[in-house]
């Protein structure tokens, strides 16, 4: 029967589970990784629950880095955060895949082989959408002075977008909120910043703006309405730009 196993839908609970099934030496076609919230069980498999642990993760993070390399543990990282059910399967089918290579370092070069494409694929996504939220995220002061910002993004880049505006902003309170995954992302003025999940937060907090915050997004509103030429306005190409998803949670576009 071929053993798969069920791990919470994190980076630390997917390695974990990639740590008990390389541990076990398993064979790529007789195992397989399925994340809790989106298990669908089929016949003739053996379900097992993998313990969560930093440890067992750290593991398999020193393992990519020496066995496969830089590039190929930022794709399966990446892979990782994605909102796809089957990547737990395709980051441990890419990693059997790779302790069969004369030279594992060159693994994500095999594109031909499913699992190393779907990873590729999900990689790609996930750096797609946090490379665009680096350019539409927009933070608004609170009264307390810390910058805050809500962000719906389809797959967890909190992490890769953390480290860009900690670099930026390293001198200010700020917060982003990912309302699709219900997690923070914080960072206190020159410290290293964490990853939290909202239990308790007072959200009615985030209405209190800052009289200065008013005056500026109320300028930036009118800048952007003035500078549109409005005989050249194409919404098509405006979408092409900056997709609807966007720009809810953007200063230009509220109400």
């Amino acid at each position: 029967m071929k053993k798969i196993y069920v791990c919470n839908d994190t980076v630390t609970g997917i390695f974990s589970a990639v740590y008990d099934a390389w541990k076990a030496g398993w064979m790529e076609e007789e195992c397989g990784i399925a994340c809790m919230d989106a298990l669908e069980q089929e016949l003739f498999c053996e379900y097992v629950q993998s313990e969560e642990s930093e440890k067992k993760a750290q593991a398999v993070c020193a393992l990519i880095w020496k066995h496969m390399g830089r590039q190929a543990y930022w794709d399966i990282y990446h892979a990782a955060l994605a909102e796809d059910r089957e990547k737990g399967d395709a980051i441990l089918g890419t990693m059997l895949a790779a302790r069969r290579l004369p030279d594992s370092m060159r693994i994500m070069e095999h594109l031909s082989h499913p699992k190393v494409e779907k990873v590729f694929e999900l990689s790609r996504t996930v750096g797609g959408e946090a490379h665009s939220y680096k350019g539409f995220l927009r933070f608004k002061e609170l009264g307390s002075g810390v910058l805050y910002s809500e962000i719906e993004p389809k797959n967890q880049i909190l992490t890769c977008l953390a480290p860009h505006f900690s670099n930026r902003l390293p001198l200010e309170d700020f917060m982003i909120y990912d309302k699709s995954h219900q997690m923070f992302v914080v960072h206190e003025a020159q410290k290293q910043w964490v990853l939290v999940w909202d239990e308790g937060f007072d959200f009615s907090k985030t209405e209190d703006v800052s009289e200065k915050e008013q005056e500026y997004a109320k300028m930036w509103k009118s800048f952007c309405k003035t500078i549109a030429i409005e005989s050249r306005i194409s919404p098509r190409c405006q979408m092409q730009h900056l997709p609807l998803r966007y720009r809810e949670n953007m200063t230009e576009f509220s109400s």
